[in-house]
């Protein structure tokens, strides 16, 4: 049985829709719009000014320059640029191939493989923690940046998001490649990938987002201060600082960290939805 609704009810759902996710979205942004606030006010110490969410007349830059001279930001980027995207291309390469053969070619027991590695979805990273560092440290990788990245190499998610990607694209286009003399390794690179470009972006997007704000794993795999990525560093900054009650430096030194991603986010929303759209994910 199908309910009618009176015209008006219905010209009020979309505008009831409306102010419910402009309410979210409220309660969403405040702690960054707080942050926003903190990291441009002159917060005398002591003062309650800190908890305001009323800009400054006079907004200042002291705050970043600041924690950039008391910070080692340098170092902290480069690592997580070093990290982030020495994990991602390994991924590239191992989710693409895992993901084709799921996709394209026919073993023993290929759909059971299949599922018994998605159970790697279901495992809470903690749960890994102990011994992948027994594992690492068995490698003679610890306290080093490639022992940060090794366990990432591989990507259960992104395996699925590929097989996917693989079974949207017809067979035509393999089977004209090999009938032009292209070998295996050439018609996954001149042919598949250019068409499973959109899953790339899309897995590409959600990696390094990860991976930028992971924290636990580079904690427990480094010890010295030239190995710490962005959010490590900054645990030791904001605790220092914290001590110090400057809370414009904590927001500024924040702001510095979550800075990139909200900046890429802003400029490439609309490339990071119409990726997924095209994945073959329902």
């Amino acid at each position: 049985m199908r309910i009618a609704f009176p015209p008006t009810s219905r010209r009020a759902l979309p505008l009831l829709a409306v102010a419910c996710l402009c309410g979210l979205a409220l309660v969403w942004s405040t702690p960054l719009w707080w942050m926003l606030v903190a990291c441009v006010r002159t917060i005398p110490y002591g003062s309650t000014q800190a908890a305001s969410l009323v800009p400054d007349l006079h907004p200042t830059a002291e705050h970043f320059v600041d924690a950039f001279a008391q910070g080692d930001f340098a170092r902290w980027y480069l690592n997580t640029l070093i990290v982030t995207l020495g994990i991602l291309m390994v991924q590239l390469v191992t989710i693409t191939l895992a993901g084709y053969a799921f996709a394209r070619m026919e073993f023993r027991g290929r759909n059971l493989l299949f599922y018994l590695f998605l159970l790697q979805l279901t495992l809470a990273p903690p749960i890994l923690i102990v011994p992948n560092t027994l594992m690492i440290v068995r490698l003679g990788l610890y306290d080093s940046l490639p022992g940060v990245m090794a366990p990432y190499f591989a990507s259960a998610f992104g395996v699925f998001l590929m097989r996917q990607t693989f079974k949207t694209i017809p067979r035509d286009f393999e089977e004209a490649a090999i009938l032009d003399g292209a070998n295996f390794a050439q018609m996954i690179r001149l042919v598949l990938v250019p068409l499973a470009r959109p899953g790339l972006i899309a897995f590409s997007i959600v990696s390094l987002t990860s991976h930028w704000n992971e924290f636990l794993w580079p904690l427990m795999v480094t010890d010295s201060p030239d190995k710490m990525v962005l959010t490590v560093g900054l645990t030791s900054f904001v605790r220092s600082a914290e001590q110090a009650a400057d809370w414009g430096l904590v927001a500024a030194a924040t702001l510095l960290v979550a800075g990139p991603l909200l900046i890429a986010f802003a400029l490439f929303q609309r490339q990071f939805v119409n990726s997924f759209l095209f994945t073959g994910i329902k």
